[in-house]
C-alpha cells in the first residue's frame, strides 16, 4: 500500500514538474522571440481557454486591461492576437491590411460557407474579390438600395399597421424588429415575406423560420474551432452537416422557382430581386455566376443583414425608453423637421441629425459584432513593435475600444451629443469601428443604416415608449456573436396624440 501511495506522489510530482517547465519555458520563449506579451499561465492542451467567461468581448477585455491592448493568446490548437487599442487596430487594418485579410478556417466557414468560398469565410484573392465587387456594384450599390427602397418602406408600414392596431398592448420589439428586417431581406432576397401577414406557403415558412433558427444558433464559435477533437466527439460537424444541406436546398429551391418564371417573362429593372439580378448575369456569363455563387452570396447577406441591425434597433430602444428626456428630444426634431401629415422617410432620416446621434451612440455602445469577423495573417508583420507569426488568428475588440474611458470620456453613459455636429458619424478613425476597417469592412453597411434609420424614425414619430414597470430595462448582455440582449425588449407603445389621424390612414 505505501509503495503504491509513493507511486502516485511520484507521478504527481512529476506531472506538476511538468507543469511548471512547460508554462516557464513558453513564457520565457515569447520574450526571447519578440511576440506581444502572453498572460501567464498558457495550460497544455488548453492554452488560455481556462480565462474566459461569458460574454467574450467583456471577458476579453478584462485580460486586456490586466495584460495590455496587444495580447498572444493560445485558445486550445489556435494561436490568438488580441487588440483592443485604435492604434494597434489602425496597424492591423492599414499597413498590415492585405496580411490580415484572410479569414480563419473555422467550423462555421468550412460547412455553412460553402467550403470557406462564401464572401464572409473565403480567403483573400481572386475569389475574394470576385464575390465582393459583385455584391458592392450588383447588390448592395446605392442604385440598387434605391431602386428597392419601397420595400424597406412597405415593410416600416406594415409594423406601425400592427402596432397602431394593437395600441396600448405590451409589445415585444425584440420579435418585432426581428421578423421585421427577415421580412425585408427575403422580399429583397426572393420577392417572399415569411412573418406576420400575407404569408404563402406555409410549410416552407415554417422551414425557413427553423433553417433561420439553427443558423444563428450553430453559426456562434464553438469549442471545436479550437480543440477539434470536440467537434468531432461532440457531433457538432454533423450538426452543421445537416443545417447546411437544409439551407442550401432551400435557396436551391428559390432560385428554380425565379428561374422558371424568368423563361416566361424577365421582371424590369426597378422589380428585380437579388436573385433575379445574378440570374441575370448568370445567362451571359454562366461559369462566373454559379448556381453556387448565387446561393453563398443571398446565404451571407441573410446571415449577416438581419440580427445585426434587429439587435442594434433592440439596444436603442432599450436605451431611449432608459432616457425618456433623449427620446423626447428625438421625438422633438422629428416633429420640427417632418410635422404631422406624413411618414418620415428613407431620405429624410438624414436632415434629422439628433437621430444620427443616437444610432452613432448606440453602435459605440453595442456593436452588432463586439470582436468584428476574425481575421488571420497570412504571413510574418509586426504590431506594437511586436513580431507576429504567420497563422495567427486576430481577434480587434470594437467593444472594448468603444467603451474604453481612456479613449472616450464617460464611455458607461448614453450621450448622443458626443456626435453632435458630425452629420451620420459610424467611423471616428479607428475609435469607432463597429463595421470594422479595411478591405473585410462590411459591405452590408449602407443597408444597415438606412434600415436602422428609417425603422428607428418611424417608430418614434409615431408612438410614445414607456418601461413596463417602474424599474430600468435590464441592459444586460446575452451570448452570442451579434451581443444580443439578455433579456427581450418588453415595452409599453401607445400611439402619439398627434399623429393618430394619419396612422389611421396607414
Amino acid at each position: 500500500m505505501q509503495l503504491y501511495l509513493l507511486y502516485d506522489s511520484t507521478m504527481i510530482l512529476h506531472f506538476l514538474l511538468f507543469l511548471v517547465f512547460y508554462v516557464l519555458t513558453k513564457h520565457f520563449l515569447n520574450k526571447i522571440q519578440n511576440l506581444p506579451t502572453s498572460p501567464f499561465p498558457a495550460l497544455p492542451i488548453i492554452g488560455h481557454l481556462h480565462l474566459l467567461n461569458k460574454p467574450l468581448h467583456r471577458s476579453l477585455s478584462t485580460i486586456s486591461k490586466r495584460y495590455g491592448p496587444i495580447l498572444l493568446l493560445q485558445f486550445g490548437s489556435r494561436r490568438v492576437l488580441l487588440v483592443s487599442s485604435p492604434s494597434a487596430a489602425e496597424e492591423c487594418f492599414t499597413k498590415n491590411d492585405i496580411i490580415f485579410a484572410n479569414r480563419p478556417r473555422l467550423l462555421a466557414g468550412k460547412h455553412i460557407g460553402y467550403n470557406f468560398t462564401s464572401l464572409a469565410w473565403a480567403p483573400y484573392g481572386d475569389l475574394w474579390r470576385n464575390h465582393r465587387k459583385l455584391s458592392s456594384l450588383e447588390i448592395l450599390s446605392s442604385h440598387r438600395l434605391e431602386l428597392l427602397s419601397g420595400i424597406r418602406s412597405d415593410e416600416v408600414k406594415l409594423l406601425i399597421r400592427r402596432l397602431f392596431r394593437n395600441k396600448d398592448e405590451i409589445v415585444d420589439l425584440k420579435s418585432a424588429f426581428f421578423q421585421l428586417i427577415l421580412n425585408v431581406m427575403m422580399r429583397m432576397i426572393a420577392g417572399k415575406r415569411y412573418y406576420n401577414e400575407n404569408v404563402e406557403e406555409v410549410e416552407e415558412v415554417a422551414s425557413f423560420q427553423e433553417i433561420v433558427r439553427e443558423t444563428f444558433q450553430m453559426a456562434t464559435s464553438n469549442m471545436g474551432d479550437f480543440l477539434p477533437l470536440l467537434a468531432k466527439v461532440g457531433g457538432v460537424e454533423k450538426r452543421l452537416l445537416d443545417l447546411q444541406k437544409r439551407r442550401d436546398g432551400f435557396i436551391q429551391s428559390l432560385i428554380e422557382e425565379h428561374r422558371n418564371k424568368m423563361t416566361i417573362s424577365l421582371p424590369d429593372e426597378k422589380n428585380k430581386t437579388f436573385i433575379e439580378v445574378l440570374l441575370t448575369l448568370q445567362q451571359s456569363d454562366p461559369e462566373s455566376y454559379t448556381d453556387q455563387t448565387i446561393k453563398s452570396i443571398m446565404m451571407a447577406l441573410l446571415g449577416a443583414g438581419t440580427d445585426t441591425s434587429a439587435t442594434t434597433m433592440e439596444w436603442a430602444m432599450s436605451l431611449l425608453v432608459n432616457n425618456p428626456e433623449i427620446l423626447k428630444k428625438a421625438q422633438k426634431e422629428i416633429d420640427n423637421v417632418m410635422g404631422y401629415d406624413h411618414l418620415i422617410t428613407e431620405s429624410d432620416t438624414s436632415k434629422i441629425p439628433y437621430l444620427q446621434c443616437i444610432i452613432s451612440e448606440v453602435l459605440r455602445m453595442y456593436p452588432a459584432g463586439p470582436l468584428l469577423v476574425p481575421h488571420e495573417s497570412s504571413e510574418e508583420c509586426s504590431i506594437g513593435g511586436y513580431r507576429v507569426p504567420p497563422g495567427t488568428m486576430l481577434l480587434v475588440n470594437v467593444w472594448s475600444i468603444q467603451n474604453d474611458p481612456q479613449v472616450w470620456d464617460e464611455p458607461q453613459k448614453f450621450i448622443p451629443e458626443r456626435f453632435d455636429g458630425r452629420e451620420a458619424v459610424v467611423r471616428d478613425g479607428f475609435r469607432l469601428m463597429p463595421f470594422g476597417s479595411g478591405r473585410r469592412s462590411c459591405p452590408g453597411e449602407g443597408l444597415a443604416l438606412r434600415m436602422v434609420g428609417l425603422t428607428l424614425g418611424s417608430v418614434l414619430q409615431c408612438f410614445e415608449w414607456e418601461r413596463v414597470g417602474n424599474e430600468m430595462v435590464d441592459m444586460t448582455e446575452g451570448v452570442g456573436l451579434t451581443m444580443p440582449k439578455a433579456q427581450p425588449l418588453l415595452v409599453k407603445c401607445r400611439p402619439r396624440p398627434s399623429m393618430v389621424n394619419l396612422l389611421s390612414q396607414v
